[in-house]
């Protein structure tokens, strides 16, 4: 099943149907670093039981969903966001979506109700990868790189259905994985 698209930055991983690790079963991964050093991003269908305002009480404005971006130091706070013009200093990944950025404006933009939960996603630690280990579990086909990384699917509202999604949006050729139970003992 390997996709014959190479990981990079902004592009999707889409985990392989049967894949057991809770860590990342039926995970679609958005790649925010990819060199020979390693890889790094963020898992965006894994909805945590937070919302930011109870991790940063301080924030007014408390209705944003929080992601498990990964098992990666779960103690940090990551986001991403579509709003260059609101936010400075964010690192572009494609296609209008941007990696971080200045978070004195993110509170300030929060607290007065400018920055709404479909702009920005927020991530509690990462996925990470060390040299080569993401390239040798593609090889392994544990992950499909999808290069259909768009603003929508990024910020989707139905993060349930994102996995199922992104695997019919890479073609005939893995639409029929979409369907596979998540225990193979059920087919």
């Amino acid at each position: 099943m390997l996709s014959s698209i190479s990981a990079a930055v902004g592009r999707l991983l889409i985990s392989e149907p049967f894949m057991m690790d809770p860590n990342f079963k039926r995970s679609v991964i958005l790649l925010t670093e990819y060199s020979e050093d390693g890889a790094m991003g963020f898992i965006l269908n894994h909805l945590s039981e937070f919302l930011l305002g109870d991790i940063l009480p301080d924030l007014s404005y408390s209705e944003i969903p929080v992601f498990i971006g990964g098992p990666v130091a779960a103690n940090t706070l990551h986001f991403i966001h579509r709003c260059p013009e609101k936010i400075d200093g964010g690192v572009e990944l494609g296609d209008g979506v941007y990696w971080g950025g200045n978070f004195e404006t993110v509170s300030e933009l929060i607290a007065n109700y400018q920055l709404q939960s479909d702009e920005i996603r927020f991530f509690t630690g990462y996925s990470g990868w060390t040299s080569s280990q993401l390239d040798d579990e593609i090889k392994e086909d544990s992950w499909i790189v999808a290069s259909n990384a768009n603003v929508e699917t990024i910020f989707t509202c139905d993060e349930d259905n994102l996995w199922r999604q992104s695997v019919i949006g890479l073609g005939q050729r893995y639409a029929h994985i979409a369907n596979f139970p998540e225990n193979p003992a059920l087919n």
